[in-house]
């Protein structure tokens, strides 16, 4: 389904600003055979999960699988209208809601922050992934830039982590999910 037309017309969709990134929430048990993210794919929508290597034994035998880093944490680039009906008809499937915001506000992600983020994790073999809990303070240090390399523009915080040598930048989608990004030390402009 994902012929060269189709990626035309998701890309006009995104440049004309009729599509959103929704974030949802998938109820499905953990070792569900469909999972929503590839069910709404075999849909024709575009849907980003966070995903981790991990190893699972079966039948005696290490096995290396692709997992979602948070089980029921999904992103979906689609118009409320033609979405409403699948969350609708599929009881598994759920908007993420904003705290303290008015009732119905459903969480979403602009289109160019979205696209930064994926793109920055696309970058990386192995991404780190924090949740918004899992960030501490003393985590967060000087406010940076990347100038140079397949980075070039991210704006985000260096990640201290004690022991570690490696320069690692925090890239946050605010109150949802986080990714640290290995960079070049060179690369480091720090912003004032």
């Amino acid at each position: 389904m994902n012929t060269q037309t189709d990626i035309t017309t998701q890309t006009e969709a995104i440049l004309t600003g009729c599509c959103r990134w929704f974030v949802m929430r998938d109820l499905k048990r953990s070792n569900a055979k469909e999972p929503a993210y590839k069910m709404l794919k075999e849909m024709g929508y575009t849907v980003f999960t966070p995903m981790r290597w991990r190893l699972n034994k079966k039948r005696g035998r290490n096995e290396k699988t692709l997992e979602p880093v948070i089980r029921d944490l999904l992103f979906v680039n689609s118009s409320r209208e033609e979405l409403d009906p699948v969350v609708e008809n599929v009881r598994t499937l759920q908007y993420r809601f904003r705290k303290g915001a008015p009732q119905g506000s459903v969480m979403e992600v602009p289109v160019p922050e979205m696209e930064r983020f994926m793109a920055a994790v696309g970058s990386l073999d192995e991404p780190v992934y924090y949740s918004p809990e899992e960030i501490l303070p003393s985590m967060i240090g000087k406010k940076v830039e990347v100038v140079g390399g397949a980075l070039h523009g991210y704006v985000g915080h260096l990640l201290a982590i004690k022991g570690s040598r490696k320069k690692r930048i925090l890239l946050q989608l605010p109150g949802i999910l986080s990714v640290a990004v290995e960079v070049n030390p060179e690369y480091i402009k720090i912003v004032k």
